[in-house]
């Protein structure tokens, strides 16, 4: 189930920010604290209840939205809190196309965002939160995946 996300995320940031993240390697998230310093968060229903998070370092988040736009960010604003709502609903859409060609079928509910350093997220799943990280010219953020065993 992890394999949609990694190429969603990959393929949604190269088409929509003309940007190639770089893949680290998947591990089992320990606590609440985010990673990023803003995050959008979307519930996932269906085979089984699931959440998925995509947190964005400030860096990360302005070098993706500015490529996006084609304008320079250097601070948190409404203009990428609104692009992490739409690069949380396009990366968890893909992600669930890809599922359907497995046999998976979900639907989402709107995105949540939340932002501001050490921001915690608790999960609503029974299962461990799968961290996917991903770096974007040297800059962090990470997609977490968790659904009910």
């Amino acid at each position: 189930m992890i394999n949609p996300f990694l190429t969603a995320t990959a393929n949604v940031l190269s088409t929509m920010a003309m940007l190639t993240p770089e893949t680290g390697k998947p591990y089992l998230k320990k606590g609440k604290t985010a990673i990023g310093d803003i995050s959008g968060i979307i519930g996932m229903t269906g085979h089984s209840k699931g959440v998925v998070v995509l947190s964005f370092s400030k860096e990360a988040i302005c070098k993706i939205v500015g490529s996006m736009l084609g304008e320079e960010y250097t601070e948190i604003t409404s203009d990428i809190s609104d692009a992490v709502g739409e690069l949380t609903n396009m990366i968890s859409g893909d992600a669930r196309r890809r599922l359907v060609e497995a046999g998976y079928t979900f639907e989402a509910g709107l995105p949540t965002i939340v932002s501001g350093k050490g921001h915690e997220i608790e999960s609503v799943t029974s299962g461990p939160v799968i961290v996917m990280p991903f770096t974007v010219d040297g800059h962090k953020f990470v997609v977490e995946a968790s659904f009910d065993d």
